[in-house]
């Protein structure tokens, strides 16, 4: 068992050698500024941002089994589960449109 934290995202371990950054779960332009943080991997981070506007994550994505149920992120985050615990790829194709 690994002493690494685990992202409650993927749930792959977090090594100290992967791409990590804190996510705000209420993003801080929608008053989630010093509210509660995750450690996530980077891709994941980028993903969620990707798909979803920082009015959604404050509404309604504001806890990981939210992001974790979101259609597009729950494809994603079970694909990137089977990739190992340091894997970082660019995001492809487009940014959500704002």
């Amino acid at each position: 068992m690994s002493d690494h934290p685990i992202c409650p995202l993927c749930r792959r371990p977090i090594p100290p050698d992967a791409r990590s950054s804190l996510h705000h779960l209420v993003p801080k332009l929608k008053g989630g500024k010093g509210g509660p943080t995750i450690l996530v991997h980077h891709i994941c981070h980028v993903e969620i941002h990707k798909t979803l506007s920082e009015a959604e994550l404050a509404r309604v994505y504001n806890t990981p089994d939210a992001l974790r149920s979101h259609p597009k992120l729950r494809r994603f985050f079970d694909w990137v589960s089977k990739r190992p615990p340091t894997f970082h790829s660019k995001s492809v194709g487009p940014r959500r449109k704002r």
